[in-house]
């Protein structure tokens, strides 16, 4: 059988302030995408980095009053850390500073688009956001200010390189029309189809040395410029796995690979799905396969951002209330399309309600009643499925079909990249064993066995065998969304030589700040 080959990343973030929870969603979502793709039996590579080289970071150093690299590595740091709070099983880290395969990979993708005559100079003069680092238009403001960040941009006026963005209108129009180049959800491949439709100009992808402080990388041949910083941060994608040296990790990640995943939020979506691709048609490389969008996390209602103000502290809340319960919200709340309002509160009921009430009240009361009625031993699941069938045990039925559907279900939501659709039949078999457990109530079935009801000994034999496949079930279909929960349920639900281990939380419940004890 071939082994299919999956490059999944994340975007690479500046590190002008440290990480919030809007970053963490991104992540969350690359890290099931990584943990469903390795356990259907694939190869997988994830990638995640750090934008060291803006402009952003030495204006942040300035004002901290810190030399740019000890400012930019600090910050990095940061970034890098995520990785135990969120529980990511990331397979390598780009810096764009640090990391000597960059600078070689875009002085090298920088050569191979001037080889294809797409690249020239010339005095520019626009409306520059620092924040956004790029040039507007005035149409494209909203009331004079960037409609990213609110301000006022500089007018800036330069001699550039410039990137003949124009030349590949027509060919970026039929690769994310046809599906080649894939973008979800189709409200954003609408998008980009529009933004294309409307004529590409050709773009400035070099920033004077002075104004960038002496900071990024030298356009090759031309020292009095460095590389634009997202032509610089675009190009990690490729310069991570030796794309300078056309490695071995380039080949198997890059050229090799069947799927090329990015996922990146709607501000960035032009850069992405029509920078970037005409990058690499100039260069002559493959391009992404699949480019996956996410909108933005807000807090009363304004975006969650380094730089704006609203911020949530992934670490913080991780430590706080847990690694699965920060996981669980993003990936419950976040809707396909359409920002998500942040709150404690929400993140608190969330996890109360459906990991520790739900799940984890399931996952205990099934394994206590093992312990209590069979001395911790799982009846047989065939013996206990043939004898529910002969005496009338009631019907599980909606409970298996719940346990059967669920791989095929979360299979084809994360092949859509719907990472809360992916929850729902998981979720599914938890509503349906909670409702067979009231419905069946085996400490009844356990008296009437006491009282010498010939049958009610085989009928509890099979509801129990069906509650523990139930919950081998969820260890299982969790496993991508959940790590940590998921392994509790399985090490709960796998007997030894005793049988089951003595019953113990799967999910604890949780507080909200200012909310007393929770009982």
């Amino acid at each position: 059988m071939t082994t299919t080959h999956t490059y999944v990343t994340t975007t690479i973030p500046y590190v002008n302030a440290r990480p919030h929870l809007g970053f963490a969603l991104e992540l969350v979502q690359a890290d099931v995408l990584a943990r469903f793709r390795r356990a259907q039996g694939d190869r997988v590579r994830f990638q995640t980095g750090t934008d060291d080289n803006s402009l952003k970071n030495v204006l942040a150093a300035e004002a901290a009053g810190v030399a740019v690299q000890e400012f930019v590595d600090r910050n990095a740091e940061a970034f890098v850390a995520l990785r135990e709070p969120l529980a990511l099983a990331v397979d390598d880290v780009v810096r764009t500073s640090r990391d000597p395969r960059h600078r070689a990979g875009v002085e090298r993708l920088w050569r191979a688009c001037a080889d294809a005559g797409d690249l020239y100079r010339k005095h520019y003069e626009g409306l520059y956001c620092v924040g956004c680092e790029q040039f507007y238009t005035p149409a494209e403001l909203t009331g004079g200010r960037c409609p990213e960040h609110g301000v006022e941009p500089q007018r800036i006026a330069e001699e550039n390189w410039f990137f003949r963005l124009s030349r590949y209108a027509d060919r970026l129009h039929d690769l994310v029309s046809s599906g080649r180049l894939r973008i979800e959800p189709a409200e954003r491949r609408n998008e980009v189809l529009g933004f294309v439709a409307g004529g590409l100009e050709d773009i400035s992808v070099s920033r004077s040395t002075a104004r960038a402080r002496g900071w990024g990388i030298p356009v090759p041949g031309d020292p009095g410029q460095v590389v634009y910083v997202w032509w610089d941060a675009l190009g990690n994608y490729v310069t991570a796995l030796d794309y300078g040296t056309e490695g071995e990790s380039y080949k198997r990640w890059w050229t090799g690979a069947d799927r090329r995943v990015h996922l990146v939020g709607k501000g960035v979506l032009r850069f992405h799905a029509v920078y970037w691709p005409a990058m690499l048609l100039s260069a002559g490389q493959p391009l992404p396969t699949d480019i996956v969008v996410h909108d933005y996390l807000t807090a009363d209602g304004r975006k969650i951002s380094k730089s704006g103000g609203a911020t949530a502290d992934p670490v913080a809340l991780a430590g706080e209330y847990g690694t699965d319960a920060v996981r669980w919200w993003l990936l419950r709340e976040v809707p396909r399309v359409g920002d998500a309002d942040f709150t404690v509160d929400r993140l608190v009921a969330r996890a109360n309600d459906e990991l520790a009430n739900g799940l984890g009240n399931l996952v205990n009361r099934v394994v206590a009643m093992v312990h209590r009625y069979r001395d911790g031993h799982v009846p047989l699941a065939g013996a206990g499925a043939g004898a529910e069938a002969e005496t009338g045990a009631p019907d599980g039925e909606a409970l298996r079909t719940a346990c059967l559907r669920a791989p095929d279900l979360v299979r084809s939501a994360l092949d859509d990249f719907e990472f809360r659709r992916a929850t729902a039949p998981v979720w599914a078999v938890v509503d349906e064993a909670n409702r067979y457990v009231d419905h069946v109530r085996p400490w009844e079935l356990a008296r009437a066995e006491r009282d010498g009801d010939p049958g009610a000994a085989a009928r509890l034999d099979a509801v129990l065998a069906e509650l523990v496949r139930a919950c081998v079930t969820l260890g299982d279909q969790l496993a991508p969304f959940l790590p940590g929960t998921a392994a509790r349920i399985t090490a709960q639900c796998t007997a030894g030589d005793g049988g089951l281990p003595e019953p113990r939380p799967v999910f604890r419940r949780i507080t909200a700040p200012g909310t007393g004890s929770v009982p």
